[in-house]
């Protein structure tokens, strides 16, 4: 797999060719190519800060030598009216990165901000929060980046790093053991040392689950935390376990309470709201 540099190289590339096209006119018309200029980033609402270590890497894309000034880093509450970084470069470099960097930022530090939320709420329990695959297409890197920058875990990045038997591969499969027994068999003959998942619907599934074995995590899908409990009781400790469904700022302390391992809450993404952030010239 690519490492995550190298997956920020290529949706960096992508994101100013479909936005720059065949020129930034309004620049290449209006200012001489020499023409040097600053620019600070703005904090206009408070919240949890994320993707400054995007940004730099975003103007050094363009411009290896920029000199990039950090005043706060990822994963610092920030305040309106605050400056998070500086850039010296080429004015030409800064405007055409200006709204791949603000896009990139609000967006991440929404998500970072909205996940701090549910982390605090379960500060203390054993229970930690993940992500899911319900990102945007094509910005999913950074969207859980920004989870992670916000305290929250990832889950697997894609369909590559994990199994994950969902409730189609049950059925499509014929049945819960066979998908376990077919998706053992693949990790042992095909791909050693990728964990499997297995998504349960029922106490009974999670008891049929539990005598078959094979698999490293259990699902507890839209489980109660009445039923939760009951699950962890028969799974007692045996795999790491997962609760999923129903679960939002109000539910998660319940979720928590119960012991259940991990969370997984995709509103972390999709219910985000960007946050107000602004680059501006600086004349010194």
């Amino acid at each position: 797999m690519l490492s995550f540099d190298e997956q920020l190289d290529i949706l960096v590339k992508a994101a100013l060719q479909e936005d720059i096209g065949d020129g930034d006119h309004s620049t290449l018309s209006s200012i001489p190519p020499e023409t040097k200029g600053i620019a600070v980033l703005k904090i206009k609402q408070d919240g949890i800060l994320a993707g400054m270590e995007i940004a730099e890497k975003i103007f050094r894309y363009k411009e290896p030598s920029v000199d990039f000034k950090s005043f706060k880093k990822d994963g610092d509450n920030m305040k309106a009216g605050e400056i998070a970084f500086e850039v010296s470069a080429s004015v030409y470099t800064i405007l055409q990165c200006e709204r791949l960097v603000l896009n990139c930022m609000q967006r991440m530090s929404g998500i970072a901000t909205l996940t701090r939320e549910y982390t605090d709420k379960i500060k203390g329990y054993h229970t930690r929060v993940l992500d899911t695959r319900k990102t945007t297409p094509n910005f999913r890197l950074l969207e859980k980046e920004a989870v992670r920058i916000g305290g929250g875990v990832n889950h697997r990045m894609g369909l590559y790093d994990m199994i994950m038997l969902k409730d189609n591969h049950v059925d499509y499969s014929g049945g819960l053991e066979q998908a376990i027994e077919r998706a053992h068999r693949y990790v042992t003959e095909v791909k050693p040392g990728l964990k499997i998942e297995v998504e349960t619907r029922s106490l009974d599934e999670v008891m049929r689950v539990v005598k078959y074995g094979k698999v490293d995590r259990i699902m507890l899908d839209n489980f109660t935390p009445d039923q939760l409990r009951e699950a962890l009781q028969i799974i007692d400790k045996k795999y790491e376990t997962e609760a999923s469904g129903g679960i939002n700022l109000d539910t998660i302390v319940s979720f928590a309470e119960t012991g259940v391992d991990f969370v997984s809450v995709g509103a972390l993404i999709h219910q985000a709201k960007s946050l107000d952030l602004s680059l501006k010239a600086k004349f010194v």
